[in-house]
């Protein structure tokens, strides 16, 4: 059962839709409400390895799902602590759950100004109503 539509007032949100939950020099990333969406039900997240380095704007890895195949884009620049195994073996738990069991890494900041231009949750509301 796909979530509910939610975007979390605590998240920072990309214009590619993609979140990030900061936590101090460290971030969780995943991708929205929105993204999971648009893609339909994730069969396959490629993801990076451990000690990869991620950066803002850029590609780190891609979703799968039964309807395209999309790049990852990432909303803050850093170095790649973990991967979470669930939704590389479980990827559908994005569509189930995509800021909790659905996150998809977890990096260390190489930039933490880089959060200050990501966007709130009423600028990214504002949006996707666009979109």
């Amino acid at each position: 059962m796909a979530a509910a539509e939610s975007y979390p007032d605590e998240l920072k949100y990309h214009p590619e839709h993609d979140w990030a939950r900061v936590e101090g020099d460290e971030a969780v990333l995943g991708v929205t409400w929105f993204a999971q969406d648009a893609l339909g039900e994730l069969v396959h997240f490629e993801a990076p390895e451990v000690g990869a380095t991620v950066s803002k704007d850029a590609a780190y890895g891609e979703v799968e799902s039964v309807k395209a195949v999309s790049d990852v884009i990432s909303p803050l620049s850093g170095e790649v602590l973990e991967v979470n195994p669930r939704a590389v073996d479980e990827p559908e738990v994005v569509n189930d759950d995509p800021y909790g069991d659905g996150w998809l890494i977890r990096i260390r900041m190489s930039d933490t100004s880089e959060v200050d231009v990501l966007l709130d949750v009423a600028a990214y509301k504002a949006h996707i109503a666009e979109q």
